[in-house]
């Protein structure tokens, strides 16, 4: 699914940074309930060097946010990983992710993964299948056909969304006729 016309309500972007595979997940805070705007995933060439992938990143999330102009960005926070190497490259896109959101949008958010899953599934360990069948059913769609990456962008959105601090969920309940 790729971005198109911008609705009039809020848009929450969930960014899932990666340098081989980045997902992203649009919502959209409607008076009547979340909705899913657009979702899917940036591919960089696996061979290419990190400075390629990067530059390729940056310009397709820059895209995605010139496109969308999300109200705030939900990205997925730094985790301790068992290997160094991918800690930092997911640190180097998550960078990438950071600067990109902050040309574009004034509020970011950063979400550790296990919030994320607890927030959507209940459950901080939760598989990547359920994290799937959770977004399935709390935008209340079925076979959503998406790669795990851009489920993950979407479950970033949905606990930014979810969250009772979020200026969204109170904009919206004001929103709804009594």
């Amino acid at each position: 699914m790729t971005p198109s016309a911008r609705p009039s309500w809020p848009i929450v972007l969930g960014i899932d940074p990666g340098t081989r595979v980045a997902g992203f997940g649009a919502l959209v805070a409607a008076p009547d309930r979340i909705r899913l705007h657009s979702c899917g995933v940036i591919r960089m060439p696996a061979k290419a060097s990190i400075g390629v992938r990067l530059a390729q990143l940056a310009r397709e999330l820059d895209e995605i946010l010139a496109d969308l102009r999300p109200t705030m960005v939900a990205i997925e926070s730094a985790f301790t990983a068992r290997n160094v190497r991918s800690a930092l490259r997911i640190g180097e896109s998550r960078g990438v992710a950071l600067a990109s959101a902050a040309r574009w949008t004034s509020e970011i958010v950063e979400i550790p993964p296990a919030v994320a899953k607890k927030s959507v599934c209940g459950n901080g360990a939760a598989s990547k299948e359920q994290v799937h069948a959770m977004v399935e059913a709390q935008l209340g769609l079925q076979d959503l056909d998406v790669a795990d990456d851009a489920t993950d962008a979407l479950a970033l959105a949905l606990a930014c969304l979810l969250r009772a601090r979020s200026p969204f969920v109170r904009a919206v309940a004001k929103a709804r006729p009594s």
